[in-house]
């Protein structure tokens, strides 16, 4: 794609998942070559958080800051920690969905040790990298990293015990997909547990143009209650949206300023959207089951 701005009937899902690929390869590549400069030298292109909304990033895994490296720390662009909202336990197959620089998969596999393992999934070839590296760093070994779409996930059917996203599936175009996948991989009995960005009321049309909107968790977002509608289509039950965080026009207002001037449509008026989006963002934690007979 050669511009941010797009005509909402003209794009395809294949072009919003490119948006989205280059913005987070972008923000690996940051990650990775601060990694790789001479200590005590800036990286020219900043860290991940240049590319990341602040406003929805920050402050998100205050107690385990000490328990994995600090390049997973900076190559997570979340909304929550769906790592503590699943209550993981020894022995259980986890698959985070949209793993990124796989922070959440490393301390997941931490928690499902022994016996367990955590898979992450992601379609950015730099964040696989990055997170493997990661995962070398740590010395984790009970974790796999798999390339590939969320809306086809590379997995025998019934295969996991528990499948977290970290503010990832409303950046998919075909969600119907996303929650069909999920409930397929899912042991009978099994759970979904993900942070991720709701609206709370519908939002402007010109919000749906900007795929800088997309690929930074805003104009993707599904309204709570067609989150819990989608996730019974698929077949859960006990489907839940517990917001956690409403945006107000002070985390807008930081989440615009990583938006490049020339990305914003000629007859947009940004304070006119940010009043329009105020108070109608918002995280939130997720919650559904696989039923235990199908």
């Amino acid at each position: 794609m050669t511009s941010a701005t797009v005509d909402p009937d003209s794009t395809t899902p294949e072009d919003l998942r490119e948006a989205v690929r280059e913005r987070y390869g972008k923000a690996a590549r940051a990650v990775t070559e601060q990694l790789d400069a001479p200590r005590g030298e800036p990286s020219c292109c900043g860290g991940a958080a240049a590319t990341a909304g602040d406003a929805i990033s920050r402050d998100l895994y205050p107690d385990e800051a000490a328990s994995t490296s600090e390049a997973a720390f900076a190559a997570s662009l979340g909304c929550g920690n769906p790592t503590l909202l699943a209550d993981l336990v020894p022995g259980e197959m986890v698959l985070d969905l949209g793993s990124g620089g796989g922070l959440d998969v490393l301390l997941s596999a931490r928690r499902v040790a022994p016996g367990g393992r955590a898979y992450g999934l992601d379609m950015t070839p730099e964040m696989l990298e990055l997170a493997r590296r990661n995962q070398r760093e740590a010395g984790v070994e009970n974790a796999t990293f798999l390339e590939g779409t969320i809306e086809a996930i590379p997995l025998p059917d019934a295969s996991v015990d528990v499948i977290i996203s970290n503010c990832v599936i409303n950046l998919a175009a075909d969600k119907r997909a996303v929650f069909t996948e999920a409930f397929r991989v899912l042991r009978p009995g099994g759970r979904l547990a993900v942070s991720d960005i709701v609206v709370l009321r519908r939002l402007p049309e010109v919000a749906q143009r900007v795929v800088r909107l997309w690929t930074g968790c805003v104009a993707g977002a599904l309204l709570d209650r067609d989150y819990v509608a989608g996730l019974q289509e698929a077949g859960f039950v006990q489907a839940s949206v517990e917001v956690t965080r409403r945006y107000d026009r002070a985390d807008l207002l930081d989440l615009a300023r990583t938006v490049d001037p020339a990305d914003i449509p000629a007859d947009m008026d940004v304070d006119e959207l940010i009043e329009a989006l105020d108070g109608a963002v918002a995280s939130a934690s997720i919650r559904a089951r696989r039923p235990t007979t199908a």
